[in-house]
């Protein structure tokens, strides 16, 4: 049996297409939810999903409480913003029939073929997010969460599409919301203070990241849109590590 699991907080406009492309695999579906204020609770009971409402204190939390909650031998791992492909499916299939207790195997990567504002990036990355249950210890990681299983991991090579930064709108929303946890990491790791030095280091990196070092160059003006998006992300999260900063120097 297997159960796919996927987070959510306002995933109205791709959920219903992100559970459409994995009903092969899925014998339950479970979405934990952390606080949608849209339609996507609706939209998961109405394809009769498993919909557990748990409001976030990070993602690892999220991703590990479905452990337990889930009903399946087998757990994937998906975004709501990720659609499994026809291959991707027959492969899972293939591996979980033929899996080998010996094997050692207690997960395995998946590959993710990225799309910015609808344009096929021509990148893609590996993520953890198969997995044998009982070889599923817990995840830790507050924003960028790593499973800890019993074993190695094995690869699925047929991708799923990931089409993240949809809309100008969509990568703001995330911004604001992913930065308070990427402000409170650097806070609590004693970041040096922040001066406009350091805001324009961070902000030029981000940049160039994404342009020179992602090869977004190749990608128009998608791809100079994104290398200023993601200038402006690592703007927003030091300027709120600096706010955490000077709020913590008026009480001491």
């Amino acid at each position: 049996m297997v159960s796919v699991i996927i987070l959510t907080k306002n995933a109205e406009h791709t959920l219903a297409d992100c559970m459409s492309n994995v009903r092969d695999i899925a014998d339950e579906i479970l979405v934990i939810d952390s606080g949608s204020s849209d339609r996507t609770v609706e939209i998961a009971k109405i394809n009769n999903a498993r919909v557990i409402e748990h409001q976030m204190e990070n993602f690892a939390d999220q991703r590990t409480m479905a452990i337990s909650l889930a009903k399946g031998d087998w757990l994937l791992y998906v975004d709501a913003d990720e659609f499994a492909t026809k291959r991707f499916c027959a492969e899972v299939k293939k591996v979980i029939n033929t899996y080998d207790p010996e094997s050692g195997i207690g997960g395995y990567f998946i590959r993710r073929k990225t799309y910015y504002l609808g344009k096929d990036w021509g990148f893609t990355d590996s993520v953890q997010r198969l997995f044998l249950k009982k070889k599923l210890l817990r995840w830790e990681g507050v924003v960028h969460e790593t499973p800890k299983i019993i074993g190695e991991f094995g690869y699925i090579e047929s991708p799923v599409h990931h089409f993240t930064h949809q809309n100008l709108s969509q990568m703001l929303h995330k911004t604001i919301e992913w930065s308070d946890y990427e402000a409170q990491l650097r806070f609590d790791a004693k970041h040096p203070f922040m001066t406009p030095l350091r805001f324009v280091r961070v902000m030029g990196t981000g940049f160039l990241d994404s342009y020179i070092k992602g090869k977004g160059y190749r990608n128009g003006t998608e791809g100079f849109i994104e290398g200023i998006y993601q200038g402006y992300s690592m703007f927003i999260t030091y300027a709120k590590l600096w706010e955490k900063q000077i709020n913590k120097k008026k009480t001491v």
